[in-house]
This record gives structure tokens, C-alpha cells and sequence, in this order.
């Protein structure tokens, strides 16, 4: 039962849990007023999460003075080399002969200190050169720099003098991935930054024909619209920022568009951003080549490659037989993504509640990366009023641990949350088998046979319902008379025997509940319900078809709360709703891994003292679970207790653990005989 709204909304949505919570008779204008403030003030626009920065960030930038008044300046160090080599006298002259000049002492006397120094003075130069609008010296000095840096880490004549202590190291490190990100973006303003286009660059009567390529980048190469840089942006949407330190460009791959009609297509959000590092790698020369270049047009040719890395998928490469770190940034690419229109219009958490039918054509199983045979899934499920876009603090802090993100992959479901949380659970079962018989026709992929489902709030009593057999119990929830005898048309009866009898999916191993009001909320009371039936719209052709079942089956029911097309989430979510113990009571398969997190506010806390024992919304008598296989109370209220840190560790935890018993391997034999004693159970 959560929304994240901007920081102006927040207050009258936690009233709206609060106050409504309470069933006391006084409160009842009170607490109308918030509630309908609350519904007024929910369309105010969403949160942005990446800001444009005023200039790049670069770590250069103090190294170098390169915001000072006087200009960019070479290191202390670098003057040290100059005045050795008695070089001062040409700081202030052409950027181009000075880097010549060093050259030339490279020439006769090479060594990693005038590598250093000639890779920083080119950088310098560049910077000068951009600033005086010399874009092609510019361009020229940076492709310069990022020659010579390269040359100080990886030519293996230097590499017994290589420091990684020696602080010159970490800047020949900053000066590659400055000065190559100065050359990428001049390429990338030729539409030339994209798989499988080259480039050329000269410095010096040496040119490098450069092309690009995608190394481990999971997505194809004609799927990416453009990139933006790391650089450009500061994250102002999620509390951590996962950034690796090494070598390479960080980027934004922007995805295309593609054809809604695709079955693959509809698994993946709009407007997809996913994250790539690029490297330049220099090739070993090709004498015959090099020779024959030389006299066509007297320049020494060399080869280069643009590696482009899902840094997902890789932390580090292997070049002159050494383990290269790769400089990345996983969130900013996540928080472009949010701010993304597209993405956006998956965030309609009012539209969910208040009109469901026009949530139906967007509602489904979502990925932010491509589907990935040999991960485990874990499917996020939101809660009451909410949507995906509520777990990204969690989804973000779990994709930055790399074992999780090499093992798991995250899935999010988005539904209608007007609608009774079993009709989105009936649903979901749908949606499951749709995706796997999409992605995994033959039921060959194994780790989507260890599924874990994460709920929140109403989520978890639809992650529940995935994991427990109906038998006959449901049904005797709307009656007692056998199923066979209800007069219904084939449409109807069939939606009726979905809704009524199922079985626990075998592909779900774990479940984690989260803020879950198994035994109900007092959020739902007379008054809230009352509301909820005025505002929430329900489809009409599910109202005449629902009414026509009553009409033909006088007397057969003898509650209809789950065969009524006006019954709402909130009536779902009633301490009084008879499918709530039901489902507590529901036989759950023996290989399921059940956890629960619940959030108690201490007792000290006001809200404790106003409104009783739990998180605000939920009170701890309806989120405690006994039978948990794990269980542990955070002190968050239930909008923020799924974002809170003890609970991300929590979940980290759960996950790693499943890693284990994965490896250790599952008793299938049990497995299957408990599948066949439960077919039988649930034979009508």
C-alpha cells in the first residue's frame, strides 16, 4: 500500500494510511478529507531521478586547474619533467609542438615519466584547443593523450617499473578515460558511436583505424538508438550510486523502439536504458601492412578496437596478461531510464487503483535487461496504489552486488491495484506460464525452476496465492454447492474455475512477504470501502457478466464478495474478508522457502501511541507470521519498509542463501511426489 510521491505529496498520502487505519466513529470526517485531499493530490508529477550537471564530471578536473581562472595547467610533476629536459620555456606555446618536443625525448630516452608527462600535456592542449574552438587540434591532442596513457599502463618494456601505489598511475588512469571520453564524444557527434561503425584518428604521422565493437553486450547491436555519457548526469532519484574504478568510458546505451506486437517485446519496458563500458584497445601492428601503408601514403597505420562491455556481465578484461578493471556505473543508466516519458507511462499508480480497465493493455510481467537463460528470476510484486517503480531502491542496491547480479534476474509485475488482489493473483499464474512458454517453450531452462517471489503489501497476499493449493477451500468461500452445478456460459465458467481452483506453481521455490496485511487492514474500513466503491471503475462487461451469473444462479452463493464485479482491492483487504484465513490455512507445497519481513515502528514512536502496535498501516497481529521460515521486524512504516536497509540486507540475505541450496541441489524426488500427492488432493 504505497506510492512513491514527490516530497510535496508524501505527507497526505502516509495521513491517507494513518488516519484512515483507525476505525474510531470520530474520525470519520477527518479522516474523509484526507483521503480525498490525498486522491486530488496524486496526479502531481513524479520525481525526477538524474539531473544534467552544469559541466561533466571529470577527476581530472582538480588535478589539472580545469575550472581555474588561469586555464587548464600541467602537474607539478609534469614541470618537474619539462624543466629537466629544459621544456618550460614551450609551456604557453603551441600545445601541438610542445607534446612534438616530448615526443622526441621519448624517442631517444623512453620512460614511463615522459610518457606521463606527454599524455598530460596532450590532455592540457586539448582542453585549450577545445576552449579556443580548435576542434580538429583538439580532437588530434585528446586521441594523443589517450595514446600515450595507454602506452605508460600496457607497453611491456615499462612493466617492471608499473606502481600501482605511485599516484602518477592512478592519473595516467584518469588521463585514458578523460581523454578517450573527450574523443568518444566528438565521434559520437558524427553519428559514428555505434557497434560495428569505425573510425580514424592521426596523431604524429601515425593513424589508427578504429572500429567498434560489442563484446558481451546482451542486447543486440541494431538495438541501440544512441548513447549519452555517465558523465553528463548526478543521480537524484536513488540513495546509492554503484560505480566501479578502473579503466574505460562509462555509458548510456539508449534502447529503440520495437514493435509492440512482439511476443518478446512486451516482456520489456519502454523507453530501456542498460549500461556500457568502452575501451580502447590497441592491436599488435601487422608488419606487412604497416609497410605497405607507409609508402601509399606515408603514414605508420595501426589497428584499434572500440570494446563496448556490459559491465553487468564483466568487471574486468585480460590485456598484456594482466587483469584490467573496468570503469562503470550501473545506476545512472537505471535512473535515466526512470526519467524517460515512456518508462514513465508504466507509472500510473492512480490510474491502477481508481480505473483498472485502463490499466489492463499495460499490465504484465516486466525486465529492465534482456531476458537471461541460466539466471535465477526474482518477480517483484508492488502493493496497493503503487507500481515496478516502488522497488528500484531495492532492485538497485541487489544489482549491485555482483554475485546477485551474476545468479538472478529481476523481474517486476504490474497490475491493476483497484481490482481484488485474486484477481491480479489469477492473473499473474496466466502471465507465468505465458512468459515461459515464450522464452522456454521446452521447459529445458532450470533456473527458471527456482523462482523467488518478493511481495509489499498487497503484493505479498498475490505471491502467496502462487504458492498454495485451492482444493475445494476457495470455492467454498462463494459456496457450497459443487462447482460442476453453477449455470454459467463457457467464458464465465472457465474465468470462475481459474479464479477458484489452482495449484502452487512448481517453479516458485522462495517466497518473501514484506508489509503484508495477511489477516487484513484497518486501512480498510467501512469508510475507505465506502469511497473506494464511488471512485474505483470496474469494467462494464464484467459487470453485466457477473450479474447475469448471479441472476442465473439464484441462491447458489452464499457470499459473493468473490463473484461480485463491484467488490474492490480495499474490500479484498478487509480484516473480514473470508478469503484472508483461507489462504493462511492453505496447504503450501513442502519444497517452498517462506520469509517475512514486517514493519513495527518502536514503541515509543507517537504513531505507536495514536494508532497501535505495527508500521501505520498494517498492525503487527496481521503482518506476524509463526510459520515463517524466517522472520524479522524493521522499524520503517509501510510505505518506506521495502526501501529500508534492513530489509534490502535482509532480502540479499535470503538470496544468497537460496544460491546455496540451489547448489546443494533441491530433493526433486519430493519434489514430484508432493506435486503428484497434491494433483490428486485437488481432483473435484
Amino acid at each position: 500500500m504505497d506510492r512513491r510521491l514527490p516530497a510535496r505529496c508524501c505527507d497526505v498520502r502516509g495521513l491517507v494510511g494513518r488516519c484512515a487505519r483507525g476505525p474510531a466513529p470520530g474520525r470519520t470526517l477527518h479522516v474523509s478529507a484526507i483521503v480525498l485531499g490525498a486522491i486530488l493530490f496524486a496526479g502531481c508529477a513524479s520525481p525526477k531521478w538524474v539531473a544534467v550537471r552544469d559541466a561533466p564530471h571529470n577527476p581530472l578536473t582538480e588535478r589539472l586547474a580545469l575550472l581555474s581562472r588561469g586555464g587548464p595547467r600541467p602537474t607539478e610533476r609534469t614541470l618537474i619533467f619539462l624543466r629537466r629536459y629544459d621544456l618550460q620555456g614551450h609551456v604557453h606555446d603551441n600545445p601541438v609542438e610542445l607534446v612534438h618536443q616530448v615526443q622526441k625525448v621519448i624517442d631517444q630516452q623512453p620512460s614511463p615519466e615522459a610518457l606521463s608527462a606527454a599524455a598530460e600535456l596532450a590532455y592540457v592542449g586539448g582542453v585549450k584547443s577545445q576552449m579556443l574552438v580548435e576542434s580538429q587540434q583538439a580532437f588530434n591532442l585528446y586521441c594523443a593523450s589517450v595514446a600515450y596513457s595507454y602506452a605508460y599502463l600496457f607497453n611491456p618494456r615499462f612493466a617492471q617499473f608499473a606502481n600501482p601505489y605511485d599516484p602518477q598511475f592512478r592519473g595516467a588512469c584518469d588521463l585514458y578515460n578523460g581523454a578517450l571520453e573527450a574523443v568518444l564524444r566528438s565521434v559520437n557527434k558524427q553519428g559514428k558511436l555505434q557497434p560495428g561503425q569505425s573510425f580514424s584518428v592521426e596523431v604524429k604521422g601515425h593513424q589508427y583505424d578504429v572500429t567498434i565493437e560489442s563484446r558481451n553486450v546482451p542486447w543486440p547491436a541494431g538495438d541501440i538508438k544512441k548513447f549519452d555519457f555517465v558523465s553528463d548526469y548526478q543521480i537524484s532519484g536513488l540513495t546509492n550510486v554503484y560505480h566501479t574504478y578502473g579503466l574505460g568510458v562509462p555509458l548510456i546505451a539508449v534502447r529503440k523502439d520495437h514493435a509492440a506486437n512482439d511476443p518478446v517485446e512486451k516482456h520489456y519496458a519502454p523507453g530501456l536504458s542498460f549500461p556500457v563500458t568502452a575501451f580502447l584497445r590497441c592491436l599488435p601492428d601487422d608488419p606487412a601492412r604497416v609497410a605497405g601503408d607507409k609508402a601509399a601514403d606515408g603514414k605508420r597505420h595501426h589497428r584499434a578496437v572500440l570494446e563496448l562491455y556490459d559491465p553487468l556481465q564483466s568487471t574486468d578484461i585480460v590485456l598484456a596478461d594482466q587483469h584490467v578493471p573496468l570503469e562503470s556505473d550501473i545506476t545512472t543508466p537505471l535512473a535515466y531510464s526512470l526519467d524517460d516519458p515512456s518508462f514513465a507511462a508504466l507509472d500510473q499508480p492512480t490510474t491502477g487503483f481508481l480505473n483498472p480497465k485502463k490499466l489492463k493493455d499495460l499490465a504484465g510481467i516486466y525486465m529492465l535487461e534482456p531476458y537471461q537463460p541460466g539466471k535465477i528470476p526474482v518477480l517483484m510484486i508492488h502493493g496497493l496504489w503503487s507500481g515496478p517503480i516502488t522497488w528500484m531502491e531495492m532492485f538497485n542496491d541487489l544489482r549491485g552486488d555482483p554475485e546477485l547480479r551474476s545468479q538472478y534476474q529481476f523481474w517486476f509485475y504490474l497490475y491493476p491495484t483497484g481490482q481484488p488482489f485474486w484477481r491480479s493473483a489469477t492473473r499473474l499464474r496466466e502471465q507465468l506460464a505465458d512468459l515461459r512458454t515464450t522464452f522456454d517453450p521446452a521447459h529445458q531452462e532450470a533456473a527458471l525452476d527456482q523462482m523467488v517471489l518478493v511481495g509489499h503489501s498487497m503484493g505479498g497476499l498475490i505471491a502467496n496465492m502462487q504458492i498454495v493449493n485451492s482444493r475445494d477451500d476457495f470455492w467454498h468461500i462463494a459456496s457450497n454447492n459443487p462447482f460442476q452445478l453453477v449455470k454459467a456460459d463457457e467464458k464465465t465458467n472457465a474465468a470462475l474455475e481459474r479464479t477458484f481452483y489452482f495449484q502452487a506453481n512448481p517453479s516458485v521455490r522462495s517466497v518473501i512477504t514484506i508489509g503484508t496485511p495477511h489477516r487484513g487492514s484497518y486501512f480498510s474500513n467501512d469508510f475507505t470501502r465506502y469511497l473506494g466503491e464511488k471512485l474505483i471503475s470496474v469494467p462494464e462487461t464484467m459487470t453485466a457478466r457477473l450479474a447475469k451469473l448471479r441472476m442465473d444462479n439464484p441462491g447458489f452463493f452464499r457470499n459473493t464478495q468473490m463473484v461480485d464485479a463491484d467488490t474492490t482491492s480495499l474490500d479484498s483487504l478487509s480484516p473480514t474478508a473470508p478469503i484472508l484465513p483461507v489462504i493462511l490455512a492453505a496447504q503450501r507445497p513442502p519444497w517452498i522457502k517462506y520469509h517475512n519481513i514486517v514493519g513495527r515502528l518502536p514503541a515509543s514512536d507517537w504513531q505507536v501511541k495514536l494508532f497501535g502496535d505495527g508500521d501505520g498501516v498494517v498492525p503487527y497481529s496481521s503482518a506476524h507470521l509463526a510459520d515463517a521460515d524466517s522472520e524479522i521486524e524493521v522499524p520503517a512504516e509501510h510505505d518506506e519498509v521495502h526501501r529500508h536497509p534492513q530489509t534490502i540486507l535482509q532480502v540479499r540475505e535470503i538470496l544468497q542463501a537460496h544460491l546455496r541450496e540451489v547448489k546443494e541441489g533441491f530433493p526433486e524426488v519430493e519434489v514430484q511426489t508432493a506435486q503428484r500427492a497434491i494433483s490428486v488432493s485437488n481432483e473435484r
